[in-house]
């Protein structure tokens, strides 16, 4: 999507497969399941869906996806089809060393697992050498030393060499990246998770990470039962909404198969998408 000087751009570092009922929390499965179909296992479909701006100045991604590491116990549990983000980025004619700066939407495996890669010795390595990687820094304290929760979603190979490297900023809160791009703090699917506003010419694109994943979590009671937060997830749905509503913001879902983001309009309180492709 050209947005006058600047452009945003879908990218894609694969799919893997989550438990349906775990996505979906407190729904039941037979109201779910209506909508997407789960695997023999239990499990659904999701994309691994990250964001790329490009302006006179900056390159910047956000999120890295799963990246190469995970190992054939992981790549089993969730139907791993990963690692697809450099093919990505060179379609559009970019290379990994073209990336300026990567906003982390929060530091769990499948967001931040592209940051860092094994080289030939087997030595881990930033994958983006020339970024700057951008995440709240309670999301980084948390990760250090992960709670009982969230300690199975987190993977310290994934960020501790870029702290070793220089390659992390840690943010507080609300910031601005550049005019025109900003992250919030959000809470719900992870202590510090962020989500990523972009206002440039007369286009408002809001990146809405883990808190709404997919076109099905729409819903408000659609949260997903992994969620360290969940009514923060709730509460900052709400507010995604009501922009993307009567504001006209343009949601991007971080986990979508297909329509990966769309305007919402709202009739007799039924909420309908028109999808858009980035």
């Amino acid at each position: 999507m050209k947005l006058g000087s600047a452009a945003v751009n879908l990218v894609t570092d694969g799919t893997l497969s989550k438990d349906g009922g775990a996505l979906f929390g407190r729904v039941p499965k037979m109201d779910w399941e209506q909508a997407i179909k789960p695997d023999r296992r239990n499990r659904v479909k999701m994309g691994i869906n990250l964001l790329l701006i490009q302006t006179p100045k900056f390159n910047i991604l956000v999120d890295t996806g799963l990246g190469s590491k995970s190992n054939d116990m992981v790549k089993d549990t969730y139907s791993l089809n990963g690692n697809k983000l450099a093919k990505s980025l060179k379609q559009l004619n970019l290379s990994p060393k073209d990336i300026s700066l990567i906003i982390l939407s929060h530091l769990q495996f499948d967001r931040a697992g592209g940051c860092t890669k094994l080289d030939r010795s087997g030595k881990l390595v930033p994958a983006f050498p020339k970024a700057k990687h951008l995440v709240q820094k309670v999301c980084v304290e948390e990760s250090k030393e992960p709670s009982e929760i969230e300690k199975s979603f987190v993977n310290q190979d994934d960020f501790l060499p870029l702290i070793e490297k220089d390659l992390i900023e840690q943010l507080d809160g609300e910031s601005e990246i550049i005019p025109g791009i900003k992250t919030q703090i959000t809470g719900g699917p992870s202590m510090g998770h962020q989500i990523v506003f972009i206002e440039w010419g007369s286009e408002r694109i809001v990146y809405a990470g883990s808190i709404i994943p997919t076109r099905f979590h729409i819903s408000p009671q659609h949260v997903a039962a992994y969620d360290v937060y969940p009514y923060e997830t709730l509460e900052w749905k709400k507010k995604l909404i009501d922009m993307a509503v009567n504001d006209g913001w343009l949601l991007v879902f971080g986990n979508e198969v297909g329509h990966s983001a769309g305007y919402l309009s709202s009739s007799s309180g039924n909420l309908a998408i028109q999808p858009i492709e980035l």
